[in-house]
């Protein structure tokens, strides 16, 4: 059995050995899987209550899509958005833990201060603002730091490693040290699955999930709905639910910590059945 993994979430321990699911809340016209939009308040509000209904631990809420080729959102269409967002989890659902997906240091300090906001969620661990790392050690909330190769809009272009998880366990070490040496303790690893890496380079990634519990930190694993799924079967992003699971199921027996989901209520599923299986 694996030994207790906790984060600071506003002050309260949040046991992470018990594997949690962080569903996602995108306030964006323009994210890659349509079942997840939410754009009105009252679409925002249906989408919070099914992702809590469903028994997600946390929402993460974006307004900055990252598919590939996205097109650049600026700082303050991105905070206006996130604004609503957090209005109507804040109005409805005042005790939700929250997280934000963003790279942007200025972003994040006002969801966190002005919003309660738990945790911040970098796709670009740092990479994209150089203000972010001086900001997480302010504001003292745990950081889900993601391995990307290039920015959303040439990640795909033409991904290369000569040994992708050798260059993606070094670009952690590096980072997750500096962090440390700043002060910073609750720490999230993302591997990044699709981001710049092609289908054979997240596959690869994923047989050799279980090397990154070397770190001694969580893990957050986002596979939900990808293309690495439905490139892989010739399908669609609609039609991708239960290579998502399977995967899901992967990354929990290799030691995963979070799953990041648009289908919360088929990720706890899976939990449940993991958890059974392991007594």
């Amino acid at each position: 059995m694996r030994m207790p993994e906790y984060i600071n979430v506003k002050g309260r321990l949040m046991d992470l050995s018990e594997p949690k699911v962080m569903g996602i809340l995108n306030v964006t016209p323009d994210s890659f899987y349509g079942g997840c939009r939410a754009v009105t308040e009252d679409e925002i509000e249906k989408r919070v209550r099914q992702i809590l209904d469903e028994g997600a631990d946390i929402i993460d809420i974006g307004a900055y899509s990252s598919r590939p080729y996205a097109e650049d959102v600026p700082e303050e269409e991105e905070m206006s958005r996130l604004r609503k967002g957090l209005e109507v989890i804040a109005r409805v659902l005042p005790d939700a833990v929250v997280s934000v997906d963003t790279f942007r240091s200025r972003v994040a300090a006002e969801c966190v201060e002005r919003y309660g906001v738990a945790m911040i969620n970098d796709i670009s661990a740092g990479a994209m603002d150089a203000a972010m790392w001086d900001t997480v050690v302010r504001l003292n909330v745990p950081y889900v730091m993601m391995h990307m190769q290039g920015m959303p809009q040439n990640m795909q272009d033409a991904p290369h490693y000569e040994n992708v998880e050798r260059e993606v366990f070094l670009y952690f070490a590096r980072r997750v040290e500096a962090l440390r040496s700043r002060g910073v303790k609750d720490i999230i690893l993302d591997p990044g699955f699709g981001f710049g890496k092609t289908l054979e380079q997240n596959y690869e990634l994923m047989a050799h999930l279980e090397d990154f519990r070397l770190f001694g930190l969580p893990l957050l694993v986002g596979v939900s709905r990808k293309s690495m799924i439905y490139n892989l079967l010739g399908t669609s992003p609609e039609e991708s639910l239960n290579g998502t699971t399977v995967l899901n199921t992967v990354a929990l027996l290799a030691g995963a910590n979070i799953l990041r989901v648009h289908d919360v209520r088929e990720a706890v599923e899976a939990i449940s059945v993991i958890r059974k299986m392991k007594k």
